[in-house]
């Protein structure tokens, strides 16, 4: 395979994203079954999705379910009236589309984080640097942000990212947020209310946050300027019947959502606890995922596969280690005497 090596393994397919079951699976035939998926950081409790009728699958969507949805989660995010909100296949179809209507731009990146941007920006010509400073930001064409950032939990203020889109705007730059996982924050944490009215976009997914990544939904909030040909771009249909109903139930659902605060921060805390008590230190990360620094990482994660347990490498970092919450008792009990080992 020729990749990075993680303990004399080679694990070039585990470290460009999580969920790649197939490959642990053909690396530990032996690991003891069903495998426990810890790499991806999707919420463990999924949304209950309610009975569909019949017509959800077997007629194309209408564009009426479809502007329902939208209109639905510009209320869940509280997206202002000039904003364009804009349902896709999932945030990475929403990046790569967004990367290929952009010129072959310079498109800075703040700071390591998820490689979809970088991969997406470069495949549609532009030149792409990793800054380390929000500041450095201003300084190109495109400016990407995650926040709060996968993997370390870095939150950058709504604050801050206005005073970088101001900056931008200047020299007609665009501001790119990814607020993949900031649903289970406090609703001030969002730049989507204080959306800028141009050159702006917010990427928002709904499969990590209600544990439906299946389902492929996500959203683009974004200022007229990039919705109008983003929207012309995905074309027709760009999200399923089952999706629009679905994800319209479950972004109506408020108190499904404040139930699930507290109880993943309460999930994240028992996890902190076992990473701790099995050597590691916690360098951050949200609700949802926790990013963590072993002497011996390598070899931990390697004793996870082998019990059947997939954490999340890293190129580049091998002392650095994700991990994702547990689901159920049996899952955080197996992970527990993994760990003990």
């Amino acid at each position: 395979m020729g990749g990075e090596t993680l303990g004399g393994m080679d694990l070039e397919c585990f470290t460009y994203h999580g969920g790649n079951l197939g490959a642990a699976r053909a690396l530990f035939p032996d690991a003891p079954a069903p495998w426990i998926d810890l790499s991806t950081g999707i919420n463990p409790h999924a949304y209950p999705a309610p009975d569909l009728p019949r017509e959800a699958w077997t007629r194309l969507p209408d564009g009426a379910d479809n502007a329902r949805l939208e209109a639905i989660t510009a209320a869940r995010y509280g997206a202002p009236d000039s904003a364009g909100v804009i349902a896709g296949a999932g945030t990475q179809s929403l990046i790569q589309t967004i990367a290929r209507l952009g010129p072959r731009s310079r498109v800075g990146v703040f700071g390591e984080t998820y490689s979809g941007h970088a991969r997406a920006w470069r495949a549609a010509g532009a030149r792409v640097e990793t800054v380390a400073t929000l500041e450095a930001l201003a300084a190109f064409d495109v400016a990407v942000v995650v926040n709060p950032n996968n993997p370390d939990g870095r939150l950058v203020d709504r604050a801050d990212l206005l005073d970088l889109h101001r900056a931008l705007a200047g020299s007609g730059g665009t501001l790119i947020v990814d607020e993949a996982f900031i649903d289970l924050l406090d609703g001030a944490a969002s730049l989507i209310p204080a959306l800028p009215a141009e050159r702006t976009v917010v990427l928002r997914s709904f499969g990590k946050t209600y544990g439906l990544a299946g389902l492929r939904l996500g959203f683009a909030i974004a200022s007229p300027d990039i919705a109008a040909p983003l929207r012309a771009a995905l074309g027709a249909w760009p999200v399923s019947g089952p999706a629009i109903a679905i994800g319209a139930a479950a972004l109506a659902d408020a108190a499904w959502l404040e139930r699930m605060r507290p109880a993943l921060a309460g999930e994240a805390a028992r996890l902190d606890r076992l990473l701790v008590g099995a050597g590691a230190t916690i360098l951050g990360g949200t609700s949802l995922f926790r990013l963590i620094e072993h002497s011996d990482a390598p070899g931990l994660f390697g004793r996870l596969l082998r019990q059947g347990i997939l954490a999340r490498p890293f190129a580049g970092r091998p002392q650095r280690l994700r991990f994702g919450l547990p689901s159920g008792p049996e899952e955080w009990g197996r992970l527990e005497r993994a760990l003990a080992v």
